[in-house]
């Protein structure tokens, strides 16, 4: 039987200099959060019992605390053998933290308690809410504000400031004794802590090169000469040599040729001034309007130095034109958390959706008890939950993210009575945000996108006396409309079984008052391209399973082109799809699709390309087509390119210099990554290329590649640009350890910050590509 050792335990004395020590770096992490004596931030670090909310049957005490790094936060568990790491949860995993009943936890389990008590913490990934009851008002409140400033101060700080916390944190971990010093061995542990693996002599060499005490432990003085060594950028510091003078100093005007000639910035000498003023530390530096090597490296590190055009990070396209002009960011069965057959259906996914920016959400609507219409995935065992709840959270959300206009895409199997329940929830909890008439008059094209902000418009069935729904409606109560069923679609026995124990019809009643809840976007099923003899109202739109679309994009890429000139068209995926994966929407996006809905809830390569197309016009989930995909006198077609006004071919030079501080993929101690970077095009046919760079062995902390690439890009208009990096692997698959994408009309030239996103599509807090980006037109 293997026996533990218990470490001694620790005196009074050796306690209290423990705690007071534990107080000071509180209290030092505090203030690099620009936090000093905050209130707030010293109640967090005192912790308190919260009950603990599951169901309605599991209520808890447990007791909350956050560390004296200001980045994490402890809870206590009564679980046996659960692991310490698995008690801790950082601050930047959080998306959001509500006060009150406004998670469906809270909803359900929690309406015997004072709003005022309540709080839930919403995570960024696929984690379950944290929905918490503190003992009082003031105790739910400290939590709440501290929480939010925590989390806007930690995002305000720049990317030196980040790293500054992140290396003092981690040297933290590492120092086991708690004496304020490092030995030799507690170094080799901290390398391995930031994702490096330096051997035996190297380690020796960087310890006795900062030990100038020579008391075989590096402290105060000592450990700031090693985080200096360690978090040197030689790469920045060969540029900023070349623009600098002697006494290391870059003159405003050395600046101004750095951004012109290298950067390709063309408000250069209007630009360098506030650059110097926005990043430069040093105050002797900025009264001589020059910039120091620190003071450049931040400038590169901060938005301005970012590889994405920072002008895009706002809505910059003409949103006056019609909104089939527009590609819009879609989801697929958005009530969906998980899988099609039998995952949670949940209003939190509606709002995650929206505010990814997602413009057009999916609610697929059946009979529920009470004469409460509900949704969920027609004959799965999915999850059900209220329609009310989810038109309450489109209402609560809708707008937080973008101003232009949602589209509710209804899929409806209601009896005439829930129809009408519906149609009263929506206009009675929407109210005036609901568009129930033509804006302006707009009777022969779709109004804007400008025209329609802070409006919900519907898309569903209508009647078909109501032929026209621009010009109001009329009497008939109801008639037999074609019935959508896209749930009958799914590739599963059971499914196929109860379609047929059904006996499905190909018809349903639809009632007025939901059908007249529909102005543009009236459903109709797809019978070819139109005749232009006898062209179809601009308001009738057709979804398209994603094998019907790429078949007709292949076929007739120029007539769908045309066809989505006039008409909005939906895209959604196969049946097969049970496990909610994506397909790929470039090939949708070339020939004019607008609303290509994907399952938001899947990472992957479809949604980093998704979201990376939306980042564009200001996150603001529209996106105006080229100009191309909206000439009505266009001859494009993706799958055969010919000269034509698709603008002009670029050569895109790209050099992937340098990492920094890539996370660890494995949480064991002893595991370092071994890093590429794969860079991708995604566009037309011609355009689809993948490249990579070698493997650097054991560094994800500063891995150095310095290799260049070319890239032609036949249509930039339609080209995006994928950065992957992996954890190589020889005897497995790589593992992903983060990527970016952006459209290759947002690219900035120049040496770049690339900063990485996770697989969930959220920023890690400095993980970065180091590149240099140089695009020039093809002869």
């Amino acid at each position: 039987m293997q026996c533990f050792r218990r470490p001694p335990k620790r005196t009074a004395s050796q306690e209290n200099i423990l705690r007071e020590q534990s107080c000071r770096v509180a209290a030092q992490n505090g203030s690099r959060l620009g936090l000093k004596d905050d209130k707030d931030l010293k109640f967090l670090l005192k912790g308190s019992q919260l009950l603990k909310v599951k169901s309605s049957s599991w209520r808890k005490e447990r007791f909350y605390k956050l560390q004296e790094d200001c980045k994490t936060i402890w809870q206590e568990s009564k679980k046996m053998l659960r692991s310490p790491e698995s008690q801790i949860f950082s601050i930047e995993d959080i998306r959001d933290v509500r006060s009150g009943h406004k998670t469906e936890g809270m909803e359900k389990y929690a309406k015997d308690v004072p709003e005022y008590r309540c709080f839930s913490i919403v995570f960024k990934d696929q984690r379950k809410n944290l929905d918490l009851i503190a003992s009082s008002e003031d105790d739910a409140n400290h939590w709440v504000r501290g929480l939010g400033k925590i989390i806007a101060h930690s995002n305000s700080m720049n990317q030196k400031q980040k790293l500054q916390h992140w290396i003092h944190t981690c040297l933290r971990k590492a120092d086991k004794n708690k004496d304020n010093k490092m030995s030799l061995k507690e170094l080799k542990n901290f390398l391995k802590e930031v994702n490096i693996e330096v051997d035996d002599y190297h380690a020796k060499e960087i310890f006795q090169h900062c030990d100038k005490s020579k008391t075989e432990a590096l402290e105060d003085d000592e450990i700031e000469e090693f985080y200096k060594i360690l978090t040197e950028r030689k790469e920045i510091d060969k540029i900023f040599q070349k623009y600098a003078d002697a006494e290391g100093f870059m003159s405003c005007q050395n600046l101004v040729r750095f951004l012109y000639e290298t950067q390709q910035e063309e408000d250069a000498v209007v630009a360098a001034p506030p650059l110097i003023q926005r990043y430069e530390p040093n105050e002797l530096a900025k009264k001589r309007n020059a910039m120091t090597k620190d003071g450049f490296l931040m400038y590169l590190l901060s938005e301005d130095g970012n590889i994405f055009n920072s002008s895009h990070r706002k809505v910059y396209q003409d949103m006056t034109q019609p909104l089939s002009h527009y590609f819009v960011s879609s989801s697929h069965n958005t009530y969906l958390m998980e899988d099609q057959l039998t995952g949670p259906s949940s209003t939190e996914a509606y709002i995650r959706a929206l505010t990814k920016g997602c413009r057009c959400v999916e609610l697929d609507c059946w009979d529920g008890p009470n004469s409460e219409p509900i949704i969920y995935h027609g004959y799965t065992l999915t999850s059900k939950i209220l329609f009310s709840d989810v038109i309450k959270a489109i209402k609560n959300y809708a707008f937080k993210t973008s101003p232009y206009p949602v589209i509710i895409s209804l899929e409806n199997h209601c009896s005439l009575d829930q129809q009408k329940v519906m149609a009263q929830h929506m206009t009675t909890i929407l109210q005036d945000m609901l568009l129930v008439a033509p804006v302006d008059g707009s009777k022969s094209q779709f109004p804007s996108p400008e025209q329609l902000k802070g409006k919900i418009l519907v898309k569903g069935k209508k009647l078909s006396r109501q032929e026209d729904p621009t010009n109001g409606n009329n009497n008939l109560e109801a008639e037999d409309v074609s019935d959508e069923d896209e749930a009958a679609e799914i590739e599963d026995e059971s499914v196929k079984t109860k379609v047929q124990q059904k006996g499905k019809s190909d018809t349903l009643k639809l009632a007025k008052e939901l059908s007249d809840t529909v102005v543009y976007c009236k459903s109709v099923h797809f019978n070819g391209f139109e005749d232009p003899s006898h062209p179809r109202a601009f308001y009738e739109m057709s979804s398209f399973t994603e094998s019907k679309a790429l078949k007709l994009a292949q076929e007739s890429g120029n007539s769908f082109i045309h066809h989505n000139i006039r008409h909005l068209s939906r895209i959604y995926p196969a049946g097969w799809r049970t496990d909610s994966s994506n397909y790929n929407p470039i090939d949708l996006w070339n020939v004019g699709c607008q609303i290509v809905a994907l399952n938001f809830q899947t990472a992957g390569t479809e949604m980093d390309v998704y979201q990376g197309r939306f980042q564009d016009n200001g996150f603001s989930g529209y996106v105006l087509k080229p100009e191309f995909l909206r000439d009505e006198q266009t001859k494009f077609n993706p799958k055969s390119i010919t000269e034509g006004t698709w603008g002009t071919k670029k050569k895109l030079l790209l050099k992937i210099i340098s990492g920094q501080q890539l996370p660890k993929v494995n949480k064991s101690k002893n595991s370092i990554v071994d890093p590429k970077v794969t860079i991708e095009i995604h566009g037309v046919q011609q355009d689809n290329n993948k490249k990579q760079t070698r493997v650097i062995e054991n560094n994800g902390f500063n891995p150095k590649w310095e290799e260049e690439f070319t890239f032609d890009i036949e249509i930039p208009a339609l080209a995006l640009v994928r950065f992957v990096v992996e954890d190589f692997d020889m005897s497995t698959k790589n593992d992903f350890i983060g990527q970016y994408t952006l459209p290759f009309t947002s690219l900035k030239q120049g040496y770049r910050h690339i900063h990485l996103l996770t697989k969930n599509g959220d920023p890690y807090s400095s993980s970065t590509l180091f590149v240099y980006i140089n695009i020039q037109d093809c002869d």
